[in-house]
This record gives C-alpha cells, sequence and structure tokens, in this order.
C-alpha cells in the first residue's frame, strides 16, 4: 500500500475488499508492514471484521444464492 493509501485506509473495508474481490485470505500482516513505514497502524480487528463479512458473501456467491431467476 501506499502512504496514501494507508493514510487514508478504511480497514474494516480493507478488509472486505481482500476477502470478497481479491478472494485472498487474511493480509493485515502484509498491509501493516507496509502502513508501518509511514506510520500508520493498520485496525487488526477492523479489518479481520470486514475479511469475515467479505469471506461469507463470496461464498454465498459461489453457491449461487441470489445468482440467477431460475425461470
Amino acid at each position: 500500500m501506499s502512504e496514501p493509501e494507508c493514510r487514508a485506509a478504511n480497514w474494516y473495508n480493507v478488509g472486505e475488499r481482500d476477502a470478497l474481490i481479491y478472494g485472498l485470505r487474511p493480509q493485515i500482516e502484509q498491509h501493516a508492514y507496509a502502513c508501518q513505514k509511514f506510520g500508520v497502524q493498520a485496525s487488526e480487528p477492523d479489518y479481520i471484521a470486514g475479511w469475515n463479512v467479505g469471506q461469507g458473501e463470496r461464498i454465498r456467491r459461489g453457491a449461487g444464492e441470489g445468482c440467477c431467476d431460475p425461470h
């Protein structure tokens, strides 16, 4: 992450995006390391809360729920 991204980060949204869009395992350590050099501390609780929501949505979408009208 860049310095502006670190400074403006909504950690809940970052976690949700990582899970939902990118399908990644939690990447909080990498984000925290990247932002640490700019004096920004990542919020792990917020990140994980968002990641859990994103992962649940990704799984739901993968199961086809809400995907298509069968008629």
